[in-house]
């Protein structure tokens, strides 16, 4: 008796499995699952994240505000943030930490003040949408933020390119990216 392969709806169990990889674009399957390879830890405060950034010689830190329901938040995770060579470059430039815009976890804000994670988002920047991407100096001042997912790991890399090149003092991210498109780049 010849027995058959596991099949799922007419296909193969196998080809089942290449679908899903595909369609999550291998996140998890290269172990580069963003909670552990591009954010860092933290404990919430951000006066002493401004120091260990200082020391380990970053530009600044990225905050990603961002909450659990967000679609955008889910595909920058599971199609941007995920790759290796975007977690090596944002890692060797900022501290990155997430920020629960819905959250009751108090943190310590730039200024020293306790603040649950919802009220540092809507007061003190005024998030309504997410994923924003908050990028903030070694003073903790805001030098760049930019709202919604990017087009691509690309586009990505060119923020992050935009805020340590110092570009954000001379021109809006749009037209930087319009002046890398001239040049013959592709996001």
């Amino acid at each position: 008796m010849r027995r058959s392969r596991p099949r799922l709806g007419g296909l193969p169990l196998i080809l089942w499995g290449l679908v899903l990889l595909l369609a999550t674009g291998g996140a998890n399957a290269a172990g580069q699952d963003p909670g552990r390879s591009f954010f860092d830890q933290t404990f919430g405060d951000l006066p002493e994240e401004l120091e260990h950034a200082r020391e380990q010689g970053k530009k600044g830190i990225l905050l990603m505000f961002e909450m659990d329901e967000c679609p955008f938040c889910h595909r920058m995770k599971a199609t941007v943030l995920n790759q290796p060579e975007i977690q090596d470059y944002y890692r060797e430039h900022f501290l990155i930490f997430a920020i629960d815009v819905e959250g009751d976890v108090e943190i310590t804000d730039f200024s020293g003040n306790a603040v649950a994670q919802k009220d540092f988002a809507l007061n003190q920047f005024r998030v309504r949408a997410t994923p924003v991407f908050a990028f903030f100096d070694l003073e903790g001042s805001l030098v760049a933020r930019y709202t919604g997912a990017t087009r691509n790991a690309e586009e990505f890399r060119w923020l992050g390119d935009y805020v340590v090149g110092g570009e954000y003092r001379r021109t809006s991210f749009t037209n930087y990216k319009r002046e890398r498109e001239r040049a013959g780049a592709k996001p």
